[in-house]
């Protein structure tokens, strides 16, 4: 079958339009408009329906999602029409979980190893060669833990439900991810830092170590609900998805509460709520979605118990 392939202000891409075999699926036209336009490798397009006429202005276009059948999925036929956007430039999900876990090991560890050199003869601080507290040990353990399970998690248990993303994506998060690390070190670290009580540091990494396994349970779980391969969204009903919508999100910002409690770093608070107030957003976006996808669908917290 021949489709029109318009983009979204309606200007036809392939004149006499797109050749697809019968029964082709999303990825068949992906691979086809890819032979007809070269610079618009599978990964950076994507492909919808047309809004309907007389629709809401915002509206938008159903996508043909990957493995879907064209004709049997969507009811595509000769002279359908479909809408074309470029998404731009992609790159690996993986390979940005890795640059931006990855940089702030690069960022933080030489402030701990490296205290006389930059504290000392770099910047001029007195008492940069006295010995490190415990609490700023801690906190390098911590934090390296928390990046290295991050890497390892990227590499042996996640499964993407998209391949790639936007190339900016990758700048943005490591900016982020990097430079809160740097800044967070740099005070933790610093000759002058000035800890709080034995008993609140123990008890804020203590609270930290129960939340980080905590995650790395939630999203051990999460790929085994795609153990087959699937792309598929599933509900996690098992541990504390029972009770919460992102329980990886939840145990995610309680372990870097724990982290700031342990050791009282206004930058630490700061990271934290830009981090929180991110997956905020995330966890209403994962709710509403679950609940269009799981019909009565219904938990007691979207992220944060008892709060929310």
């Amino acid at each position: 079958m021949k489709l029109k392939i318009v983009t979204r202000s309606g200007r036809e891409l392939i004149p006499g339009g797109l050749e697809v075999k019968d029964g082709a699926t999303t990825d068949d036209l992906k691979r086809a408009f890819f032979v007809a336009k070269r610079q618009y490798y599978p990964s950076r397009q994507r492909f919808t329906l047309p809004v309907p006429e007389g629709a809401d202005a915002k509206a938008r276009g159903t996508p043909l999602d990957a493995g879907k059948s064209l004709s049997k999925d969507y009811g595509l036929s000769s002279g359908s029409l479909v809408v074309f956007k470029d998404l731009g430039p992609q790159v690996p999900y993986a390979l940005v979980f890795v640059a931006e876990y990855a940089g702030p090991l690069a960022c933080y560890l030489p402030f701990y190893f490296l205290r006389k050199e930059i504290y000392g003869d770099l910047v001029g601080t007195p008492g940069a060669d006295a010995p490190l507290l415990l609490v700023q040990t801690l906190a390098m353990v911590f934090h390296t833990a928390h990046y290295a399970k991050r890497i390892l998690e990227t590499i042996f248990v996640h499964h993407f439900s998209h391949a790639t993303m936007p190339i900016s994506n990758l700048f943005r998060n490591c900016a982020y991810y990097w430079m809160f690390a740097a800044i967070l070190s740099y005070f933790i670290n610093h000759p002058l830092y000035t800890p709080v009580s034995d008993t609140q540091i123990y008890a804020g990494f203590g609270f930290s170590a129960v939340m980080q396994l905590g995650n790395l349970w939630c999203h051990v779980y999460q790929s085994s609900l795609r153990a087959d391969g699937s792309k598929e969204y599933k509900e996690p009903k098992g541990g504390l998805f029972a009770y919460v919508t992102c329980a990886n999100y939840c145990c995610e910002i309680y372990q870097w509460v724990g982290f700031n409690i342990a050791t009282s770093s206004a930058m630490g608070w700061l990271f934290v709520a830009c981090g929180a107030a991110q997956m905020f957003e995330w966890a209403n976006a994962k709710h509403r979605r679950y609940k269009k996808l799981f019909p009565g669908f219904k938990r007691p917290f979207k992220l944060l118990p008892p709060f929310y």
